[in-house]
């Protein structure tokens, strides 16, 4: 809240004082919201910068655990083979 002794300080320079100080608020509020919006920004693109090399990190695992499986597909089709020609060649 305003103190007496400067309302009235404002008071004694008028409209014209006090339309001053009105602008003189305004400006320093907006200042300040635009130097937060000034780190929001900031904020923004660093997190836009993480998460792309995140995504990037996952991509590449992704492509690690896809040859993986294929890996484990190829093994388990090559034992399965192999259990086929031990039976049938025990069998003739």
């Amino acid at each position: 809240m305003l103190c007496p002794s400067l309302i009235g300080d404002l008071t004694s320079f008028g409209a014209a004082g006090l339309m001053g100080a009105m602008w003189l608020w305004e400006r320093r509020n907006s200042r300040t919201r635009e130097e937060q919006l000034t780190d929001a920004h900031s904020r923004i693109i660093r997190d836009e910068q993480r998460l792309g090399k995140l995504i990037e990190v996952v991509e590449h695992n992704t492509v690690a655990m896809t040859r993986f499986t294929e890996t484990q597909h190829s093994v388990r089709q090559t034992l399965a083979d192999l259990r086929e020609e031990i039976r049938n060649g025990r069998k003739t």
